[in-house]
């Protein structure tokens, strides 16, 4: 009977990785800005499943919003064993054209916030030396992303940080998985404008991404690739080897939104 926490709980990934854990007998705490979406999976996950589900409404980038969310979970007594950091997004453009206010929002989201609650957590963790954290990443945190600058670079972050945070606690109890989904059937590649580029011609549903992810966390992986076709695992293969101007070009060429 573990409790887990999810960030971006209300559609996608996260919501499917709600479903998962929900459907092993854990209780829940999903956090999103959504709150007719989240009290609407807690009703579906408290009945199919006769877990406890506490719903946290918060936009993860307002100021304060991660200690709030701390503060709130130990007033509710409640030990968290899982801490799934799910929460992102991205968008289009050439670097400096883009709107500063939104890429300032997703720095706060894909970096700050996730970090921020890892460290707010994880001293609790080493206090019992259990626990188990899942960071999602992307595999676009293995390559620079022109026309995705700042959210290539955060998802980079996310896997440096996660890996490096996986070794200063190798000699506990506590794992830090980073998961790292390819082109993903969700909400995000509409929001991002993903949706019309060459990258989203082939997408994993976010059930399958869910679970390997999720299965990835329990047995403690450092690193997993999740949702990938044969031509992407080949293109991600090549990518040490071929030089680096030529892969630029080729990332920009396929993030280049269809008319």
């Amino acid at each position: 009977m573990k409790t887990a926490l999810i960030t971006g709980a209300s559609s996608g990934i996260g919501k499917d990785l709600a479903k998962i854990h929900a459907s092993k007998g854990g209780d829940l705490i999903i956090v999103a800005r959504s709150g007719d979406e989240l009290r609407q999976l807690q009703s579906d996950l408290e009945s199919a499943y006769q877990i406890k589900v506490h719903v946290i409404v918060k936009d993860l980038t307002a100021p304060h919003a991660t200690q709030e969310i701390y503060d709130e979970v130990k007033a509710a007594g409640i030990p968290i064993d899982y801490l799934i950091n799910n929460a992102g997004f991205g968008g289009i453009g050439k670097f400096y054209k883009r709107d500063w206010e939104i890429d300032q929002q997703m720095i706060l989201l894909n970096i700050m916030a996730l970090t921020h609650l890892c460290r707010l957590f994880i001293p609790d963790f080493v206090k019992r030396n259990e626990g188990k954290i899942l960071n999602v990443s992307s595999t676009a945190s293995l390559m620079p992303g022109p026309m995705q600058a700042i959210y290539f670079a955060s998802k980079a972050y996310v896997t440096s940080l996660s890996n490096a945070i996986a070794q200063e606690l190798s000699e506990t109890n506590i794992t830090v998985t980073n998961l790292m989904p390819g082109a993903t059937a969700t909400g995000f590649g509409k929001t991002s404008g993903m949706d019309k580029t060459s990258l989203f011609d082939q997408t994993a549903t976010s059930e399958e991404v869910a679970q390997t992810g999720y299965d990835a966390m329990i047995n403690g992986d450092i690193n997993v690739k999740a949702g990938l076709r044969f031509s992407q695992k080949a293109m991600l293969a090549a990518i040490p080897f071929t030089p680096k101007k030529l892969l630029l070009k080729m990332i920009e060429k396929m993030q280049q939104p269809r008319e």
